[in-house]
């Protein structure tokens, strides 16, 4: 059965920084080490659609997504079409900066097409739950890294 996951991380840069790296959806290959592409279709905001391209190795997929949450500054997310999952990031303010965490919430269910696919192609529920494990903490860090920076 498909797991919440959760991934946190302490940036020493202000939230509105934070929000301006975190909530352009273009640059999110730059982040996602699964991420090849995200195009968001208009100005983002909620209610906004991406197109996304996936991949893991030579395995290669495209998603689609809508917007379901948008408070600069604080919080966004996006709700993956194909499979029900809601992916999130929330920024809160603390003495030093800022604690960014990543979320994908499978509250709503997995549709059944989505668990099949993760078991013939990405290897099953649990290794693909790894994988994404280790690519939130990765793109946790190098959103810390563009936003300390100031990139």
């Amino acid at each position: 059965m498909p797991k919440d996951l959760e991934a946190v991380i302490d940036v020493a840069a202000p939230p509105e920084r934070v929000w301006a790296v975190v909530s352009d959806l273009k640059r999110m290959p730059e982040f996602s080490p699964q991420c090849v592409r995200m195009i968001p279709l208009g100005r983002t905001k909620e209610g906004t659609w991406t197109i996304n391209f996936n991949r893991d190795g030579k395995k290669f997929w495209p998603t689609t997504a809508r917007v379901v949450r948008y408070e600069p500054n604080r919080e966004f997310a996006f709700r993956i079409n194909e499979n029900h999952t809601v992916w999130s990031y929330t920024i809160e303010p603390t003495e030093t900066g800022t604690r960014l965490t990543e979320r994908r919430d499978v509250s709503a269910g997995v549709t059944l097409f989505s668990r099949k696919l993760i078991d013939a192609m990405l290897g099953g529920e649990q290794p693909f739950e790894g994988l994404l494990e280790r690519g939130m903490q990765e793109t946790l860090g190098r959103i810390k890294a563009a936003a300390e920076s100031g990139s």
